[in-house]
Parts: structure tokens; C-alpha cells; sequence
């Protein structure tokens, strides 16, 4: 049976290349406005993203979502929001820059930053250790008013970035994101938004 499931994940296509969305409210007020700015390795980043805008749209607060490669500018929003997906133990590193590049501006401002990862997932304490070491370089640069630290998905998109070519083809999809904890984090954050 295992080996009919490698060879079907083997059989099938390459998955399409990452379209990195950007969304801007509609609604003109800036007083209620947050940007969520994200990076992505491979995709699972932008679904959590989502999400997180999802559930805070139902807190009357509007989102533009912008992936940071577009570099967004900062000024006029309520906070920030900034996610990224974590390789080698770190965020990104057109996130870190991201950071270091607004620091001065993202320092008057509630920040809340998020991380999905694909490592780390018990709840032992050494795992805990090591998902907060996610976002030490950045808590040098920052004081945010939450975090949040999310499992994410590998899949073949993934797995080509990783190895081979070949042998990703061999790689079955594992989505380890609890959209219900997301959720859950997401709507612990208006009270923290408000300046």
C-alpha cells in the first residue's frame, strides 16, 4: 500500500508555482486600517495569512495583506502584522530585512509576528524552546505585543526545494496547520491592536 501511495504522489503533476497575493481593503478610513505582511518559502504561509485576516475582518478592522518581496510601506496603519515562514530555524531572510528596514516606524506601532514552521511541533518544553529561537533576531529589533507560532504543511512544492527533483516527486503531502488554533490566536488580537 505504501509503495502504491509513492508511486501515485510520483505519477502526479508539478504542482503550479506560488502566486503571492495581495489584497488592499476597500474601506478608505486608515483609524482601523492593519497590514499583515508576510514571506513564504512554498505556499503554507499564505493560507494562514488568510485565515488571520479572515477572522480579524469580523473585528471591524480592515486588512491589506501584502507578501514583503513588494515591500510595503508602513505609514497610516493601526499595526502590523508580519508572518513568515521559518527555514533553518530562522524567519526568512526578506522578512528579517523587512524588519530592520522599518524598525523605526514598527517600533511606534503594536506589532504582532507569526511564524509557521514545519518543525518544533510537541508541546515538550525543548520544542517550545526552540519555536521561540524562531524569532530571537527579531525581538533584538522589536517589541511585539504577541506571537504566534504555527505548524505548517511540506509537500512536493516544498520537498523540490529541498532535494532532488526525483525524489520529491516521492514525497506525500503532510498539513500539520490546526486551523482552529489559528483561529483561536487570531481573534485574541483586537484588544492588543488598539493604540
Amino acid at each position: 500500500m505504501g509503495a502504491t501511495a509513492c508511486g501515485l504522489t510520483a505519477a502526479a503533476s508539478d504542482p503550479p508555482p506560488i502566486q503571492l497575493p495581495s489584497l488592499t481593503s476597500e474601506v478608505e478610513t486608515m483609524n482601523n486600517r492593519v497590514l499583515i505582511a508576510y514571506a513564504t518559502y512554498a505556499g503554507s504561509t499564505i493560507d494562514v495569512v488568510n485565515v488571520i485576516s479572515e477572522t480579524l475582518s469580523d473585528h471591524d478592522l480592515s486588512m491589506d495583506i501584502k507578501p514583503i518581496k513588494e515591500k510595503p510601506q508602513i505609514d497610516g496603519y493601526r499595526a502590523v502584522l508580519i508572518g513568515s515562514a521559518v527555514q533553518h530555524a530562522q524567519w526568512l531572510p526578506e522578512a528579517l530585512e523587512f524588519v530592520k528596514t522599518n524598525q523605526f516606524i514598527l517600533n511606534r506601532l503594536p506589532v504582532v509576528l507569526f511564524c509557521v514552521h514545519i518543525q518544533n511541533l510537541g508541546d515538550d518544553e525543548t520544542s517550545r524552546q526552540n519555536r521561540q529561537a524562531y524569532l530571537d533576531e527579531v525581538r533584538f529589533l522589536l517589541q511585539p505585543v504577541a506571537e504566534g507560532f504555527f505548524a505548517g504543511k511540506f509537500d512536493r512544492r516544498g520537498a523540490a526545494l529541498l532535494l532532488p527533483s526525483w525524489l520529491a516527486r516521492f514525497i506525500p503531502p503532510l498539513d500539520f496547520r490546526d486551523w482552529k488554533k489559528i483561529r483561536a490566536w487570531a481573534e485574541s488580537l483586537p484588544p492588543l491592536l488598539a493604540l
